[in-house]
């Protein structure tokens, strides 16, 4: 098993509660092994011509590479944003033995 073959999804919402539900779902879906939610992180953007900033909520989710478009069509399905961020970031090394876990906790993809 090499590290390369897992990454952390980061997803943010403007309702952590949302966010947690849609974690939740993920996992038991087995999309994702796990995610480490933040409930309030500022983001400050452009949209639409102007630049916000406002509170989110933020997810880590820890998943195999293979399984980030089914975590993207979910969110495209379940996300209340027309463009919800969702950015897979590599997993360039780690623990072998958590490693191990997250491939048993997801599905092939």
């Amino acid at each position: 098993m090499e590290d390369t073959e897992f990454c952390e999804v980061v997803v943010t919402a403007d309702d952590a509660d949302w966010l947690t539900g849609f974690t939740r779902t993920l996992v038991e879906e087995r999309l994702a092994a796990c995610g480490q939610a933040v409930r309030e992180v500022r983001s400050i953007y452009r949209w639409q011509g102007a630049v916000h900033d406002e509170a989110e909520a933020r997810v880590a989710l820890h998943t195999r590479r293979s399984l980030v478009p089914a975590i993207v069509a979910r969110a495209g399905e379940l996300h209340p944003y027309d463009v919800p961020c969702v950015l897979a970031l590599p997993v360039v090394a780690g623990n072998p033995a958590y490693l191990e876990w997250l491939a048993a906790e997801t599905r092939d993809a």
